[in-house]
């Protein structure tokens, strides 16, 4: 299984390490290690998350850490993750849905 990493789903992470990283430099390392290790059980377990239901479709999944959605689609041989969402954002509301990017 292949993990693959979007600009969209990068700048995510970047984006929420920074933000923490103004409290704690120290949590905000651990919460991007913790959210590399929930990925990685992706490379055994693909279809491991719920299907995301405001996508209505079946490939596009995501996997639950702490307050964050991580949002990614099933493809035969590869995961991609599309995006991690902090989850009281409405996916409903945005514009381009994470799904519809990159």
């Amino acid at each position: 299984m292949k993990l693959i990493w979007t600009d969209t789903a990068v700048k995510d992470l970047v984006n929420i390490k920074n933000y923490i990283a103004n409290d704690s430099e120290v949590y905000s390392l651990n919460f991007v290690q913790e959210i590399f290790n929930t990925i990685e059980k992706l490379y055994d377990f693909p279809a491991i998350g719920r299907k995301v239901p405001e996508a209505n479709n079946d490939n596009i999944r995501e996997l639950i850490y702490l307050n964050y959605r991580i949002i990614y689609k099933k493809k035969q041989n590869s995961v991609i993750i599309l995006s991690i969402i902090h989850g009281a954002r409405s996916l409903n509301n945005m514009e381009t849905k994470p799904w519809n990017k990159d």
